[in-house]
């Protein structure tokens, strides 16, 4: 009788097989310590999909196959697993090489993203107002964003990227040259700015960046720049989260925005966000720094983008973005419809103030509602029909607007319908949200006068002016209106101390109201008046019922020692000579 055999097990007389000889027959040609070759690696690939309920020495009890995967095969096709012979029969895991890896072609990877080429590094030299010492500047300080080529050799960044400056360079992509810029055009309203090079070099094999049209939500989005970190350029990607009226920090304004989940860093600001196509769809320019929020950074839009380069194409500079100069209030309760005259079918919102310098200020008067602008419909809740499943702000109406067009309003005045054809204007601030050039300021009796601005509050209470600045100051910056157009809010900055101003040393940014008993309507007012005055003495009523009163003829005579005594050029700034 034969010896009895149980299924399944080789003949104990018989050497047991490795691993490899079992999966691989007739193709093993060594399992001493050699590599062991295979014809290719599909081939193992598909011999090494084993049945899930076969057991192999040397595998532990637990193991179980995953027929979708490919176990011989290691990162790419190239790379396939082998194995080398052990002392005990089994097989020990060894990745093999078996073609040379392949070289990138650098050349091919550059003609698949071009646009890459035409984000430039800008390098910018700044130098700030000084509020505190307005005859004076800060010390300078460098910083590095991103950019891009357009058409008409041209270059786009942020404006924020170059406020101050006192000089601005580009660099290309690979280049280790710059090229001094100058600046054609600076959006401060949408944070854009036009810059050019005159070198010829520059333009050199260099394609310029094409626009797309505003993306979808969940289109995805790459954006391209020289954020921190390192000095070549740098990719994020993501999707479209959000589309809606944002607010734009540096302009003050509110803008069309695109929120992206991109991670948007300091130095990315200027740069393109492409879309799938390689068109760009936006520019980087702010993010959200909350403990609630991550990776959610915004892009100017193609429409706003657009009306800048529009805007400056037309008129030879930029003129701004237009906006209807009213405060509304939304009509979503029915009893203040009702109330109002409006019927059933009738929406719109009420109108609450008017600027007074406002060309809208001649026909539309408060309590007026707007039903339609330019003949679209506005809702309740002050939006208006934007694209499929989406409504958007009716502000984003009048931004598409050039200042100087007309637009048509309808409202519901007292029951009657009325059509007005108003012409659209900028806004013009009490507290500007910029300035150009040097702060003004003017020097009498060591008292120091200037003109409030966003600038001037953030240099005196920092960044967290809102909180930190005087009430009445906020007010006026958040809530009032200017009465004129040239109006300004003066402010007594700080008391340079002398013998004439003693007992007032502790005044500092206290609105000066009149002078002499006559409204101080602006810094330049306020100069004419105390140049001219003749009086015995001077009388400057401030805010909170205090005043200061000085002999007119003592406190301009100390006017030139305490100049010389802080090493101050002039008694008022240039702008205020004329």
């Amino acid at each position: 009788m034969g010896e009895k055999r149980k299924r399944g097990r080789q003949p104990k007389t018989q050497p047991s097989k490795t691993i490899a000889e079992e999966e691989y027959p007739n193709k093993v040609t060594t399992i001493t310590n050699e590599l062991v070759s295979v014809p290719s690696a599909m081939e193992a690939a598909d011999a090494a999909i084993l049945d899930s309920s076969r057991r192999r020495p040397g595998r532990p009890k637990n193991f179980k196959h995953n027929e979708k995967s490919q176990p011989l095969v290691i990162g790419s096709p190239e790379r396939i697993s082998t194995r080398l012979a052990e002392p005990n029969g089994n097989c020990a895991p060894m990745d093999l090489v078996t073609e040379p890896p392949l070289i990138p072609k650098w050349d091919s990877v550059v003609k698949a993203v071009p646009s890459m080429d035409a984000v430039v590094k800008v390098f910018c030299v700044h130098t700030q107002p000084n509020f505190s010492l307005p005859w004076q500047r800060k010390r300078q300080y460098s910083s590095s964003s991103s950019g891009f080529i357009i058409s008409g050799r041209r270059v786009l960044t942020n404006a924020h990227s170059v406020e101050h400056h006192n000089q601005v360079k580009l660099k290309k992509r690979g280049s280790d040259t710059k090229y001094l810029a100058t600046v054609l055009a600076i959006g401060t309203e949408c944070d854009i700015v036009l810059l050019t090079v005159n070198d010829d070099e520059f333009w050199d094999g260099i394609s310029p960046v094409e626009f797309g049209d505003l993306p979808a939500l969940q289109d995805p989005v790459t954006v391209v720049g020289y954020p921190i970190g390192g000095d070549t350029i740098s990719v994020t990607s993501g999707v479209v989260s959000r589309i809606e009226i944002l607010s734009y920090v540096h302009g003050s304004t509110e803008l069309l925005g695109v929120q992206i989940d991109a991670a948007i860093n300091s130095g990315n600001s200027g740069g393109p966000a492409f879309n799938g196509k390689g068109k760009c769809v936006g520019i980087a320019f702010q993010s959200l720094k909350h403990e609630d929020a991550e990776n959610i950074g915004y892009v100017i839009p193609t429409p706003v983008i657009l009306h800048f380069i529009r805007d400056y194409e037309k008129n030879g500079e930029y003129t701004g973005f237009p906006i209807l100069r009213v405060e509304w209030q939304k009509m979503e309760n029915p009893d203040l419809r009702m109330s109002m005259g409006m019927g059933p079918e009738q929406k719109g919102v009420r109108i609450r103030r008017i600027e007074p310098t406002a060309p809208e200020s001649y026909v539309l008067k408060p309590s007026d509602v707007i039903l339609r602008f330019d003949g679209i419909d506005i809702a309740n809740d002050g939006t208006v029909p934007f694209r499929h499943g989406e409504r958007i702000g009716f502000t984003y109406l009048v931004s598409q607007k050039y200042t100087g067009d007309t637009a048509t309003i309808k409202v519901l005045r007292d029951s009657k319908m009325l059509e007005f054809d108003i012409n659209l204007a900028t806004h013009k601030r009490l507290i500007p949200a910029h300035i150009k050039g040097r702060p003004p300021y003017y020097i009498v009796a060591g008292f120091v006068f200037a003109a409030v601005s966003v600038p001037y509050l953030r240099s005196e209470y920092g960044k967290e002016y809102e909180f930190n600045a005087p009430i009445k100051l906020l007010d006026k910056h958040l809530h009032a209106m200017a009465e004129f157009i040239d109006e300004q809010i003066v402010v007594v900055s700080q008391v340079l101390v002398a013998d004439i101003n003693i007992g007032y040393e502790d005044i500092i940014n206290t609105q000066v109201l009149a002078f002499n008993g006559k409204p101080v309507k602006n810094l330049k007012s306020l100069v004419f008046m105390v140049e001219s005055c003749d009086d015995e003495y001077m009388k400057f009523d401030l805010e909170y019922q205090q005043i200061v009163v000085l002999k007119t003829s003592t406190a301009k005579a100390a006017i030139s020692n305490i100049l010389s005594t802080h090493g101050i050029p002039s008694a008022m700034s240039d702008d205020l000579k004329a």
